[in-house]
């Protein structure tokens, strides 16, 4: 039965000629069905479906490529995005066209990147895989019945994890392939079953797209608080972005992916995408909720094929387990997904060094060094023999998402917190009192971060006593009722406060080593914002 008909604008006239039944913008009830009828995931006791990725649980960073052409070779930041010719993207192409003609089921769905109607791009995403579908269909914006009609995609998704890319045919690295085409309008995915690369796809054609028009994207989570205020939560991965977002006594405008207008914080998502791996219903309760609820997509989440039930505590399959659901799914959820312009913006970092405080607020110029940084650093995995952080820096909080020089990003946010007169805090998620991997150095009570967190949204926290740091400059409040001082003060805190001079140290010389690339395209003050060396 071929289903094309209940397209707006039809496969062929894109030029996929395909002889596959295609299913067009199902709902998640037949979504969900035609998932556990092709075996692609189980139905768990409590409503989610779960299913497995393989051996692709995060992204393939170093698959990914951009066309470089006329329309990008003065637009993209080159230094961070691998390229591809348009003669091995024309070869990528008419080998997935074939692919596509070879399917016996296709599912496409047709729906918006941004929730903000003059701002958002209208994208097809073609998929093999029903769970597939009903992932991206969950995390972008869902189009009504009267925006379907009429519907043409200004950019097209095609997804094929069946796809094995050849390098030498198709100028890749592997089998695994992400490539983008600015001039078509077209992203090809192959040889990967994680859906985050098409979330992620979305988010790059909007960063691309929106600096033109005068509009900030951003690698953020956003909500607004009973005063209508709103906050904006900058952070990579691990850094708290969706669980401090989440917070059921403000309106949740999205956890990950957003834009700012002259007008409002828009979300460019109509979903979530949350780390679930050792999730806590005490310490996230609006997070731990979905994922017991028809309708929420479980990845490499360990269930037990009888009684069905999911343990979220076993990494067994990834540390980087998943659940995307819709954003009503959270209480509390902003209905248009989208707010007023920033009052307040949160960097989050996750300081495995132990050695930034658990709240800082910073200039307008130390907010653009912060940005630009992106730093965080983690504790590397399970390996044997680890003994010390690893930091990361990935500028504007979301490097590969990038396609743009960062300058062009945190120039753009520099214009708008001056215009909006913004308040900016750094916000450390991570260790106190010593590294991460020393004996029983703990990570930040997350009861503190969020009372931290609460004074400085409720503007309480501006009548504190502050001292300035005295490695990177930035001020930390002396004392904040219901948190305890000894957090306040990282070098108090260390056992040893010479070893935290100079892991401090270290840490500011990293800082400086990684901004050096910046240095030319921000102004003195920028430049005057960098930590200080002994």
């Amino acid at each position: 039965m071929d289903l094309t008909a209940t397209l707006s604008f039809p496969l062929h006239e894109q030029g996929i000629a395909t002889a596959a039944t295609v299913h067009a913008n199902l709902g998640t009830p037949a979504l969900v069905e035609h998932a556990v009828r092709n075996g692609e995931g189980l139905l768990a006791k409590d409503g989610p479906l779960v299913v497995e990725t393989g051996k692709h649980t995060g992204r393939s960073a170093k698959d990914k490529f951009i066309v470089r052409d006329a329309e990008t070779e003065d637009t993209v930041w080159w230094d961070n995005n691998a390229s591809m010719t348009a003669e091995h993207f024309a070869a990528l192409k008419a080998d997935f066209m074939a692919a596509l003609g070879t399917k016996d089921t296709l599912y496409v769905a047709d729906l918006f990147g941004g929730s903000q109607a003059e701002n958002r791009v209208k994208v097809r995403v073609i998929n093999e895989l029903a769970w597939h579908n009903q992932f991206i269909r969950t995390l972008l914006v869902r189009p009504t019945p009267a925006e379907l009609d009429g519907f043409v995609p200004e950019y097209t998704i095609i997804d094929l994890p069946s796809f094995q890319a050849d390098p030498a045919r198709h100028g890749c690295r592997t089998e695994t392939v992400v490539a983008v085409n600015f001039t078509e309008k077209l992203i090809l995915i192959g040889g990967t079953k994680y859906a985050g690369e098409m979330k992620k796809s979305v988010f790059g054609i909007l960063n691309y797209l929106l600096p033109v028009k005068g509009i900030m994207p951003m690698h953020c989570s956003a909500n607004v608080g009973p005063d209508g205020k709103t906050a904006v939560f900058f952070g990579l991965s691990g850094t708290g972005k969706t669980t401090l977002s989440a917070d059921a006594s403000r309106t949740l405008i999205g956890d990950d992916e957003h834009g700012w207008s002259d007008t409002a914080v828009f979300n460019f998502e109509g979903g979530c995408y949350a780390k679930v791996i050792r999730l806590s219903a005490e310490a996230e309760p609006e997070i731990f909720a979905t994922t017991k609820r028809f309708g929420t997509v479980l990845e490499n989440v360990v269930i037990d094929s009888f009684t069905r039930e999911i343990d979220l505590d076993d990494n067994s399959l990834a540390e980087n387990s998943r659940g995307s659901y819709p954003i009503d799914f959270i209480p509390n959820a902003s209905a248009e997904n989208l707010g007023p312009v920033p009052a307040n913006i949160i960097m989050l970092t996750a300081d495995a060094y132990g050695v930034l405080p658990p709240i800082a607020r910073l200039t307008p110029d130390q907010a653009m060094y912060h940005f630009l940084s992106g730093y965080t650093a983690r504790v590397a995995g399970t390996e044997i023999g680890v003994t010390e952080p690893e930091a990361t820096f990935s500028t504007c909080f979301g490097a590969p998402f990038m396609p743009r020089h960062p300058s062009v990003y945190g120039n753009l946010l520099k214009q708008r917190i001056a215009k909006g007169q913004v308040t900016c805090w750094l916000v450390n998620t991570g260790w106190s009192g010593g590294k991460a991997t020393m004996p029983g150095i703990k990570r930040m009570p997350i009861k503190a971060t969020r009372a931290l967190l609460n004074a400085a949204l409720d503007g309480s926290l501006n009548d504190a006593a502050f001292r300035k740091d005295a490695n990177f400059g930035f001020e930390v409040p002396v004392s904040v009722a219901g948190v305890d001082p000894g957090l306040l003060d990282p070098r108090s805190a260390w056992a040893d406060p010479q070893a935290y001079d100079a892991t401090a140290q270290d840490l500011v010389a990293k800082f400086i080593a990684n901004f050096a690339q910046f240095a030319d395209h921000v102004d003195q003050g920028v430049r005057n914002a960098a930590p200080t060396a002994a």
